[in-house]
């Protein structure tokens, strides 16, 4: 028992953490040429969007402490049964967080540690609406001893199958970083990484180079740096240098710089 309460004060964090860096993108249609457009970026940017929601099933049952107590948990659009080292949960038209209604398998195994928690998800036929999501997310958390910050890693193997039949891929791996200031707009965040998206034909292959960060008193990303390969074509997107802006910088690898509204 003593096991089970601290594995749900650990995944507690990352219910707010999830919430967090899903209201930080959006969803976008990629485009196809030889440049790098404001789609472009927001589709390597926006796949976290679509399997956050996704997530969101994680963070409804981590939430539920509740159900997690016993070996079975259920409301009136899920059913799970819980384990000691994790659980599978089955969702039946759900809608959670005001998202499209959520059906398919979830299951869950996680370890737990004083100040971290790793776990993976993997997600059969999930649907959000009419999004299709299969294969494999795995995170691990942790909290500093303040708990001021957290972190968590994921590691992402999947394919997103969109209602029009078009498929986008990803793979790699991501660190998320939340710092908690004296109030919630004065809070931070930061991300980093290396991963790779495939969609409407193109692939998209993405090194930080600084961390890109961001306030939650504003909608966009205000800093850090990172190179883009675009079939081939490898490009450094600069986000900035702290202001609130919506702009960002792209240096070709020839040394034409252009600018961009995102």
């Amino acid at each position: 028992m003593n096991r089970r309460n601290s594995t749900w004060k650990a995944l507690a964090l990352f219910t707010l953490i999830i919430s967090v860096f899903q209201s930080c993108s959006e969803d976008a249609v990629p485009a196809g040429d030889q440049t790098l457009t404001e789609a472009n970026l927001q589709t390597i940017l926006s796949t976290d969007d679509i399997a956050g929601t996704a997530d969101n099933a994680l963070a409804e049952l981590f939430a539920n402490s509740a159900a997690a107590k016993s070996a079975k948990g259920s409301n009136d659009c899920y059913s799970a049964e819980y384990t000691d080292t994790g659980f599978v949960a089955t969702f039946n038209n759900c809608v959670l967080n005001g998202t499209d209604n959520v059906n398919g398998t979830l299951t869950v195994t996680y370890e737990v540690g004083n100040e971290t928690a790793a776990f993976t998800a993997v997600y059969e036929d999930f649907y959000v609406g009419d999004i299709k999501i299969n294969g494999t997310r795995a995170y691990a958390l942790s909290a500093n001893s303040e708990q001021n910050a957290i972190s968590f890693t994921v590691e992402s193997d999947m394919t997103i199958e969109m209602a029009d039949g078009s498929i986008i891929s990803e793979n790699g791996t991501k660190t998320f970083g939340f710092t908690f200031g004296d109030s919630l707009e004065n809070s931070t965040f930061s991300l980093s990484g290396t991963w790779q998206v495939e969609a409407d034909g193109d692939t998209y292959s993405v090194s930080t180079v600084s961390d890109l960060q961001g306030a939650l008193g504003c909608e966009y990303l205000t800093s850090g740096s990172m190179n883009v390969g675009k079939n081939g074509l490898t490009i450094l997107v600069n986000f900035g240098e702290g202001e609130c802006d919506d702009d960002a910088t792209l240096t070709y690898p020839d040394g034409t710089v252009q600018e961009i509204k995102l």
